[in-house]
């Protein structure tokens, strides 16, 4: 298990409740408009994945996500980082956008570790 202190787990849980929103958010238009939604699908996905991971590690609670589904979510949002990252760069010093961004990738880096120990705690 990650140390980590209760204010980054509050920031993390809260970032990632957000993604969800937001990603919930544009599924719901690109559903009106007609547009394919596979991929916008698999993001909502993965990022529920890693919020419930987060929420089960830190309440020691079970999961019921299958090591296919942490696969998927791990990679998913892996991907999802250097977009963030790049972000972040270019944002302004001190901007609540970096703060938000800040907290972002870390809510993702914290998902993508835990879901890593889970995966490999099922292979041992």
């Amino acid at each position: 298990m990650i140390n980590v202190t209760e204010q980054e787990k509050i920031e993390s849980i809260s970032s990632l409740q957000s993604s969800i929103r937001k990603t919930e958010k544009s599924l719901s238009q690109m559903t009106e408009k007609g547009v394919s939604t596979t991929l916008v699908r698999k993001r909502l996905e993965a990022l529920r994945t890693g919020l419930d991971i987060l929420e089960s590690v830190w309440n020691q609670e079970s999961h019921h996500h299958t090591i296919d589904d942490l696969k998927s979510a791990q990679v998913i949002l892996e991907g999802l980082l250097p977009g963030i990252v790049r972000i972040y760069e270019k944002s302004m010093l001190g901007s609540p956008q970096r703060t938000l961004l800040e907290r972002r990738i870390k809510s993702l880096e914290l998902a993508i570790e835990e879901i890593g120990n889970h995966l490999d705690h099922q292979k041992g």
